[in-house]
């Protein structure tokens, strides 16, 4: 599939404003934990006297599928860019927005919801791109709820008086668009379900569903799909409840205090990633294309309608 080398189009644009109204409302690679490691590697040819590149990921999985992950784009980057990079994976979303608002990376793989987080507080970052959907072919994707197949909870209604898991507070499709869906139906999942966690990541939230130690749990359309084509998740096992509109993709964010000729050198490598290296917001790729701050709009109106506020971490 060829690469979208564009900002969304109109008519995705017009599904994503859509939301509001229908929801009312070099092999090894160099990955850290936290902020404080990093794991060193030869610096990139020709690169002696430039700082190495610091790129924040999401903890989306497990940390030893993280580095599979990372290993091919890193070893392509460095290899584009001309320069070392440093991976750091975050230990939860928070810390990854505090990083960006404290400045102590160059430029993150983020949620909507993160991105909008760290502008609310403070931070210096702009849009670079975003990863277009293999199944769909845009850069857009959906959020949906899931339960066992043998379940008897068919709508969200039924949802009551049962166990759920929710991602994280600073996730898209991992909270705030099941939340706003939830709050179309009056349902307050904090006094009306029997218990609440947050699992911390998608694929601690769908282990948490397959062990029955909760009845329900929130996730998305590529990671689920992925899981089940890696053999993780067996589809006859399980059902999708609810399937939300689309929703404006997870970014890559660059700082503003790079230079414009360094971020144009950033947006040029992504969108012109090879086919094969995979999108380490753990969907499916099929490459990256421009997004702009406009894009998240309807992300920016769910969270004012919900009343949802950004959180001080220190």
């Amino acid at each position: 599939m060829q690469k979208n080398n564009r900002s969304l189009s109109k008519s995705a644009a017009v599904l994503l404003v859509a939301i509001v109204a229908f929801l009312n409302a070099s092999c090894s690679s160099k990955i850290s934990t936290n902020d404080n490691l990093i794991i060193p590697l030869a610096v990139a040819s020709n690169s002696d006297n430039i700082e190495p590149l610091r790129i924040g990921v999401l903890p989306t999985q497990s940390l030893a599928e993280q580095q599979r992950m990372i290993k091919p784009l890193d070893k392509y980057l460095e290899k584009s860019l001309k320069t070392q990079v440093n991976f750091q994976v975050a230990s939860d979303y928070k810390q990854i927005v505090q990083w960006l608002v404290d400045g102590k990376i160059d430029m993150a793989y983020v949620t909507a919801v993160s991105y909008l987080e760290a502008l609310e507080r403070g931070a210096e970052i702009e849009p670079l791109v975003a990863p277009i959907n293999k199944y769909t072919g845009r850069p857009w994707y959906r959020a949906v709820i899931v339960v066992k197949v043998d379940s008897n909870i068919k709508t969200l209604h039924q949802l009551k008086s049962k166990r759920f898991a929710f991602v994280n507070k600073y996730s898209t499709s991992g909270y705030l668009m099941p939340l706003t869906a939830l709050n179309k139906f009056g349902i307050n999942p904090e006094r009306e379900f029997k218990k609440v966690i947050y699992s911390g990541t998608h694929a601690k939230a769908l282990e948490a569903l397959k062990n029955g130690d909760i009845d329900a749990a929130v996730s998305n359309i590529p990671y689920y799909l992925k899981q089940q084509k890696m053999g993780k998740l067996k589809p006859k096992e399980f059902r999708v409840i609810w399937e939300s509109p689309p929703i404006p993709p997870s970014l890559i964010v660059v700082s503003k205090k790079m230079s414009a000729d360094d971020i144009k050198k950033l947006k040029t490598s992504f969108l012109n990633t090879p086919e094969g290296i995979e999108d380490i917001f753990g969907g499916q790729s099929a490459g990256y294309t421009s997004v702009e701050d406009a894009d998240y709009i309807p992300i920016r109106k769910l969270r004012a309608n919900l009343s949802l506020k950004s959180e001080r971490v220190r």
